[in-house]
């Protein structure tokens, strides 16, 4: 699957906000931002999609079940159970779940008031 057949759709993903952390009053210069932890499910097959980017939005991913694989510059990356990987400004990227089993993570990362 190429990124151009991502670029439009997520599928196969349920997405559950576990907490959040205002970080007005708790960093200085942190006004408008929030300390967000999620729980991602990825279905085999399923994309989460479109291709996107991480900036202004740092995070990092951990992985409780089945295997995601990392699309970014044109080079696909697996990450089973107990791996993780970073989300910087550098990253342009977007996920699927090329397994038989559901692929679950945890997702941090710092976002803007919504």
């Amino acid at each position: 699957m190429s990124d151009e057949q991502v670029a439009s759709e997520a599928r196969g993903v349920a997405v559950e906000v576990l907490a959040t952390v205002d970080l007005a009053g708790e960093i200085e210069g942190m006004e408008g931002r929030r300390l967000r932890m999620r729980l991602l499910t990825i279905e085999p097959g399923g994309v989460f999609g479109p291709v996107h980017d991480h900036k202004g939005r740092p995070g990092t991913v951990y992985i409780l079940q089945g295997t995601i694989t990392d699309h970014r510059n044109g080079v696909a990356t697996d990450y089973g159970l107990g791996v993780g990987w970073p989300e910087d400004r550098n990253t342009t990227h977007w996920l699927e779940n090329r397994g038989t089993i559901p692929a679950v993570e945890i997702s941090v990362d710092i976002v803007g008031q919504e």
